[in-house]
């Protein structure tokens, strides 16, 4: 089918923000569907002719289905001059974006947004939403900011911190001067000037407040304006992510706190992946068809025909459906409820110590659902004295796990602060395979802490849905680091991007006065 094309480039601040639009005749009519992305370097080159024939590639089925498709390239990325600064402009060209497509011929009073990571982030900053903006397929991405940089005040430096290294500045050929190694800069406050020759005002800024009720995430820089974008919503919201996804926990408080008449009207989708949706790199391929393109095809093109009432949705309104991990039957269909059993174990008796030393952080080789990379098998106990291992006895039945598990810990240090990460692992005959993880410190519970008094720290865990087989265990680890994943603790009481040294620190856990506890059907 031959589609009508067009390739523009739209004033904004005095930059061009290249805008692709593309339809199914020149003449008529059509619902659009939005979308805006800063990962477009490799079409830097391309003529416009090029632009547009990759958009009918890209998006063919939508221009076949009836819709137009209206696609930007983000501000200093791809086609759009400018400079790059993640985040920050995306409100307003967002807000820009959606007022052009109004003002053109082929616009029939309906806008779908569409988009996944941070090209679904672009859509939350522009809530709130006009009246003809009817549906959404938004996958992986936490509309909190705060989620993006932070878990209990410790700095994702394997989620916002890597990925920003790539983003700022794409066009200006700057040097960067980055490593892993560069979050274990002393102090914190001097990252951005040590990694690009220059200070960058947002991202130091987000290093001054970690803790989330701290009145900075209620400013642009701490984007505000996307803060609960989904919350009172009233179009019919598709929103997916992996259970080992970098924004999963996120994302599940966006769909727990949707107004429920249009939580009714829309629906929740987990696969069994990571961050991508797909299996790569992970050490478990799950079947049946464990990924969405797989059990569901053409997801998002069917979710916005439903809504437009054209077909019958790819799942269920107002349900969650998502790949049971280790189930037989894969994926299942509910409300998420509450578990109405659960078991808890003790981590043992007496007490085990080990030194945590900043200047060799404990290891964690993925992210599960808070940094980049997914699940990984654990090495095995005993690999390193500074990570404590405990296995809860055989489950003595097959179990589905259906809620977050949860970690108390009474714990000791010799320090004013430190941290403690903890990790539950299912023991499987390749290893055991991580689940879920945590982290925190003492000055989270007990701000004037004094050393060698005992405390308990408490780690709820992500939801995960998984099954436990007769005959398997659970596995806890206890450690006090996981570089890269969180920037490590420097056992230094305050402010943490403000320290300047760190210290090694003697931490205790009182084994028979810590638990994991599991919920289950």
């Amino acid at each position: 089918m031959a589609h009508f094309r067009e390739v523009l480039y739209l004033p904004f601040e005095g930059d061009k923000i290249c805008t692709i639009s593309a339809r199914p005749q020149e003449r008529g009519r059509y619902p659009t569907v939005v979308l805006r992305s800063p990962y477009e370097t490799e079409h830097e080159n391309d003529t416009d002719k090029e632009l547009a024939d990759w958009l009918v590639r890209e998006y063919g089925k939508w221009l076949d289905a009836g819709y137009a498709v209206v696609f930007q390239h983000s501000r200093g990325t791809g086609k759009s001059t400018g400079e790059s600064f993640p985040v920050i402009f995306e409100r307003e060209t967002s807000l820009r974006e959606y007022d052009w497509v109004r003002r053109q011929p082929f616009y029939n009073g309906e806008i779908y947004l569409l988009g996944g990571s941070y090209t679904a982030y672009v859509h939350y900053a522009a809530a709130p939403y006009g009246d003809d903006v009817r549906g959404a397929c938004l996958e992986a991405s936490d509309c909190e900011l705060y989620n993006w940089h932070y878990l209990n005040g410790f700095y994702k430096a394997n989620l916002y911190g890597d990925w920003q290294v790539l983003q700022y500045r794409k066009k200006a050929g700057l040097t960067k001067n980055y490593t892993r190694d560069s979050f274990r800069i002393l102090p914190m406050t001097d990252y951005t000037r040590s990694v690009f020759g220059e200070r960058i005002e947002d991202y130091d800024e987000i290093l001054l407040h970690p803790d989330r009720s701290d009145p900075f995430w209620n400013t642009h820089f701490g984007g505000a304006e996307s803060r609960d974008a989904l919350k009172s919503v009233k179009f019919p919201v598709l929103i997916t992510t992996g259970f080992f996804d970098v924004f999963a926990s996120g994302i599940f408080k966006m769909w727990e706190d949707m107004d429920p008449e249009t939580k009714a009207r829309s629906a929740f989708i987990i696969h069994a992946y990571h961050h991508g949706g797909n299996s790569d790199e992970q050490p478990y391929c799950f079947s049946p068809a464990a990924t969405l393109e797989e059990r569901f095809p053409d997801f998002d093109l069917r979710w916005m025909n439903y809504v437009r009432g054209l077909g019958e949705p790819p799942v269920e309104p107002g349900k969650a459906t998502y790949y049971e991990l280790f189930s037989e039957d894969g994926w299942k269909t509910d409300d998420l409820p509450e578990p109405g059993r659960s078991s808890t174990f003790t981590l043992g008796g007496g007490e085990r110590s080990y030194v945590y030393d900043p200047a060799d952080p404990t290891p964690a080789a993925r992210g599960l659902s808070h940094c980049f990379g997914g699940t990984y098998f654990l090495d095995p106990p005993g690999s390193r004295e500074d990570v404590l291992s405990f296995y809860t006895p055989p489950f003595g039945e097959d179990v589905h796990a259906g809620g977050g598990m949860d970690v108390r810990l009474k714990v000791r240090s010799d320090c004013l602060d430190t941290c403690f990460y903890v990790r539950v692992a299912i023991e499987k005959p390749e290893g055991d395979f991580v689940l879920r993880d945590g982290i925190t410190q003492i000055s989270n519970v007990c701000p004037d802490y004094v050393p060698g008094d005992a405390v308990e720290l408490d780690f709820p865990l992500d939801l995960c849905r998984f099954v436990i087989r007769k005959g398997e265990r659970l596995r806890v680890d206890v450690s006090s680091a996981a570089f890269p994943q969180f920037v490590p603790h420097t056992n230094n009481r305050g402010l943490f991007s403000v320290q300047t040294s760190s210290r090694p620190a003697t931490n205790t856990v009182l084994c028979d006065e810590s638990t994991l506890t599991v919920k289950y059907y």
